[in-house]
């Protein structure tokens, strides 16, 4: 009675891996079709990027890749439509904002009063640049540890989102090369050897 038991189990199971077998193909049809359209996509928008001026300049920033770069664009549009970098930051909802009332004073956050999806874009691209760019790691690290008003390490990298925000928007204004020196600045520089 057992024996024809396991015939029927054996039949069920041989069908069970035919149809394995083709859910796989299909999804390995879907994955190389949706690797196809990735490719084509992002060579389109190489394109769009290589035909906008400032670009290059926004690229060259370590850490900063294409798809920063063109999500920066399609969040904010022409960046010369801005006359400085604080009202990108603005844009994306990452201005400071205190709740207080009368002579109680409250906690101070950001706003979030923008576009989620840049805040979301600028803070995706802070965090590997945290641990990979000397000069943003160096800003973290004197951030999280400076004597007076250090900052828990979370508020540390939504400062640092204002400053990709700022440091790209001067880039593709000014069409110059990124330089790390220019990211801490000559006044920030004396206070991180202070601190280091």
């Amino acid at each position: 009675m057992f024996e024809d038991r396991s015939e029927t189990w054996r039949v069920g199971i041989k069908r069970a891996e035919k149809a394995r077998g083709r859910s796989l193909a299909v999804l390995l049809q879907q994955y190389d079709l949706f690797s196809e359209q990735l490719e084509t996509t992002m060579a389109k928008v190489l394109e769009i990027l290589e035909s906008i001026p400032g670009t290059a300049q926004m690229l060259s920033v370590p850490g900063v890749g294409v798809v920063t770069v063109a999500g920066f664009l399609a969040e904010v549009g022409d960046i010369h439509n801005y006359d400085h970098g604080q009202q990108i930051i603005r844009l994306a909802g990452l201005n400071l904002k205190e709740n207080s009332s009368g002579k109680r004073k409250g906690r101070t956050g950001i706003s979030k009063r923008g576009r989620s999806r840049l805040r979301a874009l600028l803070f995706r691209a802070v965090m590997p640049m945290v641990a990979k760019n000397p000069a943003f790691k160096a800003l973290h690290h004197y951030y999280t540890t400076r004597s007076q008003n250090p900052l828990k390490k979370k508020q540390s990298i939504i400062a640092l989102c204002g400053r990709l925000a700022r440091i790209l928007f001067t880039l593709g204004t000014k069409q110059k090369e990124y330089d790390a020196n220019d990211v801490r600045g000559p006044i920030r520089q004396a206070q991180m050897q202070v601190v280091a």
